[in-house]
């Protein structure tokens, strides 16, 4: 009788092992910590609207969590010894796609006033939430890589 294998391409071994290292990322951070962030960087942007806070402050979530596994995704690099702004520009792409969708989905929920000036105050904190979130994935992760937990 014939031994029946199981064939696996590249891609998905690769996504699996893609998968595994966000799952031991993603240990790495609090429901609790994400929120406080959240509060801290938008409270000005919402302490007034009536849209459901809960849900902006959902999206937030997301897009939090996957700058911090974009970050930690790269963080290879830095281990490898690159320095942390050079290695955001090889995401520059991926991290702009964050922060124009956290800033679209503020736009969606009409969190934002009508004011230019508020408009562009606004996306430079989208920036700065995202980056503080690519940072802390990729220091997060690049200690992992020197403590051979990756």
């Amino acid at each position: 009788m014939k031994k029946l294998t199981v064939l696996t391409t590249f891609k998905e071994k690769r996504r699996e092992k893609q998968m595994k290292y966000e799952r031991k990322m993603l240990r790495e951070i609090s429901l609790e910590i994400l929120r406080t962030k959240v509060k801290d960087f938008f409270n000005p942007y919402l302490k007034h609207k009536r849209q459901p806070i809960t849900a902006i402050e959902e999206g937030c979530l997301d897009v939090a969590i996957e700058a911090y596994l974009l970050g930690a995704s790269y963080s290879k690099f830095g281990y490898h010894g690159e320095n942390v702004e050079k290695v955001k520009t090889r995401c520059h792409v991926e991290e702009k796609y964050l922060i124009d969708t956290l800033y679209d989905y503020f736009l969606y929920w009409g969190a934002i006033g009508e004011n230019d000036l508020i408009h562009e105050s606004f996306y430079m904190t989208c920036e700065a939430f995202i980056d503080y979130w690519w940072r802390e994935g990729f220091h997060k992760g690049e200690k992992r890589y020197r403590m051979r937990l990756h």
